[in-house]
């Protein structure tokens, strides 16, 4: 039994609504759903949705980066104008001719179907825990919901160093390795491939981020934030629901790392909530693209000139989702604050430097257990008007 079957038995009378339910009851054949699943009404999904047409989500053709035009100043200037745009006016954009090889992909894609349907007692021979944050995982919350997903995590560095705790006077390091399971045959070598060839990719991003930003900035300005990243990838599946309408695959957040780059599948889910009136719209899936968003890190680096922008997954009662993300993420020793080249008297740092190793572990608390209070944002970080 997945999971997820075995959460909807679960009885939470007093939380749910009469009417949530006999609308889970209509959606399931098992019964009552776990309320840990389900989102307050303002945050449900609409049954109705925006679709965003291919040209609303920017869509960039890198080809430029893989040709030997790449030192036209021109086109060069072209393109990041165009990558800058959809920072700011977006925070997402997608990218197509962006030089991953589609082999690499489709091989971590059949990999990533072959782990999840095995056993869940396989899949739990590499769960992760509170010590030890890579490998399987079911039971993640975002924003003190719990998400209709399973996950597997390993990070790009192995191992990589992160603080001991979120405690601020706790100066200990530990190693964060990686969880390697027996099966499917040849999974770590396909997982090992790509996120080398993510890296590759977001490195090109980044420098052309830096060069949008204006200033005087060199395309390389961000690089050596990078120098002992804390970068992950995440395999992700959402099994078909019952209850799309009560709850979500992901939560509506904001990554909190520098960029993000995501393939996902023909199914779609991906919701990025429109800087212009605050709809969710859709992200179309266009084959073997790369979706592109950036974190709270770029919005403060920026400060504030590109937005880390609200998005959410839904889920689907007839098909089940993949999608794989890498999390770009500098050294856990980076204080992260408005680059200085950005700061002038008419425009003051709008943020306060915080350490990113102690963000990112207080931030983790909130994956394994509900907290009592909001998890921590770069809002928390403002600076005095």
């Amino acid at each position: 039994m997945c999971v997820f079957q075995a959460a909807l038995i679960t009885r939470h009378n007093n939380v749910l609504s009469g009417r949530d339910l006999l609308l889970a009851k209509q959606s399931s054949a098992m019964g009552e759903v776990d309320a840990a699943f389900i989102q307050a009404i303002e945050h449900r999904p609409k049954r109705a949705i925006i679709e965003a047409e291919t040209e609303a989500i920017p869509l960039i053709n890198l080809s430029l980066l893989n040709s030997p035009d790449d030192s036209n100043p021109d086109a060069i200037a072209s393109l990041v104008t165009e990558i800058g745009e959809a920072c700011k006016n977006w925070g997402f954009f997608q990218v197509i001719n962006h030089g991953v090889p589609l082999d690499c992909r489709e091989k971590l894609e059949s990999a990533s179907r072959k782990f999840f349907t095995q056993s869940l007692e396989e899949k739990r021979k590499v769960s992760r825990d509170e010590m030890n944050s890579m490998g399987y995982y079911d039971t993640e919350h975002t924003k003190n919901v719990r998400d209709w997903k399973e996950v597997f995590d390993f990070t790009l560095k192995n191992p990589t160093v992160i603080p001991a705790s979120h405690e601020p006077d706790d100066k200990e390091l530990r190693p964060l390795v990686n969880q390697w399971p027996e099966n499917p045959p040849h999974f770590r070598e396909a997982c090992e491939e790509y996120s080398q060839e993510m890296e590759k990719l977001a490195f090109k991003l980044l420098e052309l981020i830096s060069l949008s930003l204006g200033s005087g900035l060199p395309s390389n300005r961000l690089n050596g934030f990078f120098k002992d990243q804390t970068s992950f990838m995440r395999l992700n599946y959402y099994p078909r629901c019952p209850i799309p309408h009560l709850a979500l695959g992901v939560g509506r957040h904001k990554d909190a790392g520098a960029l993000t780059v995501l393939a996902q599948d023909d199914v779609g889910g991906l919701e990025v909530k429109r800087k212009t009136d605050g709809e969710w719209i859709q992200v179309k899936p266009i084959p073997d693209a790369y979706i592109i968003n950036v974190g709270d890190i770029i919005q403060v680096w920026s400060n504030d000139k590109y937005e880390s922008v609200e998005h959410r997954v839904t889920v689907n009662s007839e098909r089940e989702r993949f999608s794989i993300p890498f999390f770009f993420n500098p050294a856990h020793y980076i204080m992260i604050e408005p680059l200085e080249e950005l700061i002038t008297e008419e425009n003051p740092a709008k943020f306060k430097a915080y350490n990113w190793g102690k963000f990112m572990s207080t931030r983790n608390l909130s994956n394994f257990k509900k907290l009592d209070v909001e998890n921590l944002q770069i809002y928390h970080f403002k600076a005095s008007e």
